[in-house]
């Protein structure tokens, strides 16, 4: 099999629809179908059964698809073992990064790297930082960028430390939130950060918030907060200094640490050798500098 029909087996079986898989692949779908008649009769079985709903792998089809995935990443293993043996950077670069970071900070980052090292490649996936850990361990990404404190027995890299803001556009003073009848905006993910958030209210207030307001993504909660419906905790990495509302850090005194949210960089040992991986980490950890006074221990 080659390269090229093991991608068309990758794809098919990721699509399950000819269509989609033929507009991935740049290909029309008489010759999607074309080849992989031809890929059928090499193997000598069915692979996929076509009905209405769409492409089923066959006993023999979830073999050759196995067979397919194993050969793609053997093959990216060996190119970027070949390509480490060079002095130029490229080759491709597979990040798994936390969704709050790759919306609010990584972009530039990216931008910065790919000016200078223009002959990479950059693969992209993004999640909660569970699903990042789970990435690495599946071999789907070189590097993770993940918040809070990841369970990784790797290689791990501080970059910053976000400060964490009561938001809203009409309190202004912590102790408002006792006599006001405002929301408390919420984001729940599979992290400790919504415990955190809990742990630290309970720690000074002796009431639950009077009205809560649950929601799944922190970009909903910080826009209903921006447009005024309620107040929200939020880090500082998801602002940018526009939004016209009053922001209280979480501190109540010099003894108080208030409540902070880290992110990592980890990976495994090996991984951090590969070329393109040392030059993206060198380019941010330049940027997580411009936020991280590593001196003095303070944003």
């Amino acid at each position: 099999m080659t390269a090229t029909e093991a991608e068309i087996i990758k794809v098919l079986a990721e699509e399950k629809n000819m269509r989609k898989a033929a507009e991935r692949l740049f290909l029309t779908q008489p010759a999607l179908s074309q080849r992989l008649q031809s890929i059928e009769k090499e193997w000598g079985a069915q692979l996929f059964i076509r009905s209405q709903k769409g492409l089923t792998a066959t006993p023999a089809g979830e073999l050759v698809i196995q067979y397919s995935n194993e050969m793609i990443i053997k093959r990216e293993e060996i190119f970027e073992a070949i390509q480490a043996l060079n002095s130029k950077v490229h080759g491709t670069l597979k990040i798994a990064c936390a969704s709050i970071v790759g919306q609010n900070w990584l972009p530039k980052v990216l931008k910065d790297f790919v000016t200078k090292y223009p002959d990479t490649k950059i693969s992209l996936m993004t999640g909660w930082s569970s699903e990042i850990v789970k990435a690495l361990y599946d071999g789907e990404a070189h590097i993770g960028i993940v918040r809070g404190q990841a369970d990784w027995k790797g290689k791990k890299i501080h970059l910053f430390r976000d400060t964490m803001y009561l938001v809203d556009k009409e309190i202004q003073d912590m102790e408002d939130i006792i006599t006001s009848d405002r929301p408390f905006i919420q984001f729940k993910s599979d992290s400790n950060y919504y415990q955190e958030i809990q742990q630290w209210w309970q720690r000074h207030f002796n009431y639950n918030p009077k009205h809560q307001i649950i929601v799944d993504q922190i970009e909903t909660c910080k826009q209903m907060a921006v447009n005024g419906i309620g107040y929200a905790i939020l880090p500082s990495i998801t602002l940018n200094g526009e939004e016209n509302v009053h922001k209280i850090p979480l501190t109540n005194s010099e003894s108080d640490d208030g409540l902070t949210r880290d992110t990592w960089l980890i990976g495994y040992e090996s991984t951090f050798e590969l070329r393109q991986v040392e030059a993206f980490v060198n380019v941010v950890q330049d940027h997580a500098r411009c936020l991280y006074d590593y001196s003095k221990g303070i944003n």
